[in-house]
């Protein structure tokens, strides 16, 4: 293949080992340029302004901004951007999320070398890949299109939900975000309120359940 056709490829992970694995599966390929990486969700949508990759390698589990959110934010931005997205759970809640999220493709972290090259080029071309270990029964539940309680909440309020689940403090997130001490108070009081929840402790809880936390 000639230079203009190599894939780009962003690598968003928050475990530097993981992505230089990944990084030397793909720069083996001749058809494919890995353009640079990311440790979290919020780096990432920075490195998509600069960098205009055509795949992002996009981890679901990472700190401060997840894989998730992150995905919705690049895609609102820039809708031909494609994201692959990786992950150690077979779970339907992860999958699930994801792919409403945006996503194009969902690839276990186990998988072989060769399933990383195949997903990332199946998305490139516009296709959508599943790792062959995600079960009928994730993809049954994907078709369903079952409602998220995620729904009912903002983009932002989505945010101050993992960083609280992350055990954050208002204040801490308020310097994070660069809103006020009582803007955050005020989006976990009407994150609280939208999902029902009465603690802390069962926002951690909905957190790991939804898949924003591990």
């Amino acid at each position: 293949m000639g230079r203009e056709k190599k894939i780009r490829v962003l690598l968003v992970d928050d475990h530097t080992l993981v992505r230089q694995g990944f990084r030397r599966i793909l720069e083996a390929e001749p058809d494919i340029e890995v353009v640079g990486e990311a440790p979290d969700g919020r780096a990432a949508l920075e490195a998509v302004r600069s960098l205009h990759p055509a795949v992002v390698v996009m981890d679901v589990a990472m700190p401060n901004l997840n894989g998730i959110e992150a995905t919705r934010r690049i895609l609102a931005e820039d809708p031909h951007v494609r994201i692959l997205a990786l992950s150690m759970h077979k779970d339907a809640v992860y999958v699930r999320e994801i792919l409403r999220a945006g996503a194009s493709g969902y690839l276990l972290k186990d998988a072989f070398d060769r399933d990383l090259v195949a997903a990332v080029r199946a998305v490139a071309r516009g296709e959508g890949y599943l790792s062959p270990a995600v079960s009928e029964a994730v993809l049954s539940d994907y078709r369903r299109q079952v409602k998220s309680p995620l729904d009912l909440l903002t983009s932002r309020e989505r945010e101050v939900l993992q960083l609280l689940a992350e055990g954050k403090t208002n204040k801490e997130i308020a310097a994070l975000l660069n809103l006020s001490v009582y803007t955050v108070d005020a989006y976990r009081g009407r994150i609280m309120e939208k999902l029902n929840l009465h603690s802390l402790g069962e926002l951690v809880r909905f957190a790991m359940r939804m898949g924003l936390v591990d």
